[in-house]
């Protein structure tokens, strides 16, 4: 078993899309005005509409209540990229920082409220 993608629900396909490709620095895949695609060597990040899930109802996901979940990307330089998205972000939770296990990091909410972080690892 493979994980294909990690996905997004939200109320505003082409603002959280035109966010992460701000973000990746990457345009997105638009198969459907529903939905956009993010495609790296190791995985997917997907952002779809909640027309996508209503089929599930009550059930389905709700749009900016993400209290649980961090979306990763490993960069290279993470003072760098803080520095080229100062424009974009308008929830900074973590300034670039070294954690206790090496990594070093920044944390940022993207518009409906996600926390994404950049991280890099340590050298050697």
């Amino acid at each position: 078993m493979d994980l294909a993608s990690i996905r997004i629900i939200t109320h505003d396909v082409d603002r959280l899309a035109g966010f992460y490709e701000a973000v990746t620095g990457t345009t997105a895949a638009r198969p459907a005005p529903v939905f956009a695609e993010f495609r790296t060597a190791s995985g997917t990040l997907a952002v779809a509409s909640t027309a996508t899930v209503a089929m599930l109802g009550a059930d389905a996901p709700k749009p900016g209540s993400n209290d649980s979940i961090i979306i990763e990307f490993l960069v290279t330089d993470v003072d760098a990229e803080l520095a080229r998205l100062q424009d974009v972000l308008e929830d900074i939770v973590l300034r670039p920082t070294t954690m206790p296990w090496g990594n070093r990091s920044t944390l940022f909410r993207d518009p409906d409220g996600n926390l994404v972080n950049l991280f890099s690892r340590p050298a050697g």
